[in-house]
């Protein structure tokens, strides 16, 4: 399988969001197909690097094809790709594909469609903590690679956010019955 460089993250994140639908991401080995991303640009009032530079986000401000992991209400992890100009893409939901046993003990459930569907879940499955904040995605742990075949994507607003809420930025693999919600009113890529 072809693997992605860090040319594919030089770019806006509402370009990396869209283009990541289909993609194959692994952490030690787990992982499967990208269903579900939200991006977040440096100038929009829902990015974290929206503020400026702080502890929490610095990874955002790193090079494009870092990994920007934060805790989310105190409570779940949250796994995003940086892209350029300190913005990001908010790993939303995938398919499960490898691994499967290991995600079924992390998350304590067998049902397939609910291992990674939503970003809390998705790094719960995956083992993914502030460890692996501020990481190269091109090393070990991470192996992102093309996807084989088309796939259909769409498009709809941010879920969680009340800034700029109404911006279409959530990018979907159109039908999949592995995402966090589905999209209310999705319009074709």
């Amino acid at each position: 399988m072809e693997r992605i460089t860090p040319a594919f993250f030089g770019r806006d994140a509402v370009s990396v969001a869209e283009a990541l639908i289909g993609v194959i991401l692994e952490v030690n080995g787990i992982g499967g197909k990208i269903v579900e991303t939200e991006a977040y640009g440096r100038e929009d009032p829902a990015s974290h690097s929206f503020v400026g530079k702080t502890a929490r986000n610095n990874a955002m401000f790193g090079p494009a094809g870092t990994a920007y992991v934060y805790r989310s209400y105190g409570l779940h992890w949250c796994l995003n790709f940086v892209c350029e100009n300190a913005s990001a893409v908010l790993l939303r939901a995938i398919e499960p594909q490898t691994g499967l046993g290991t995600m079924r003990i992390r998350r304590g459930t067998a049902r397939e469609t609910v291992l990674c569907a939503g970003p809390g879940r998705l790094c719960q499955a995956l083992g993914v903590t502030r460890h692996l904040d501020g990481r190269s995605l091109f090393a070990a742990p991470f192996y992102l690679t093309v996807g084989e075949g088309e796939t259909d994507v769409c498009r709809g607003p941010r879920i969680g956010v009340t800034r700029a809420a109404d911006v279409r930025w959530r990018f979907g693999a159109q039908g999949s019955a592995f995402l966090s919600h589905p999209f209310p009113d999705p319009v074709p890529v």
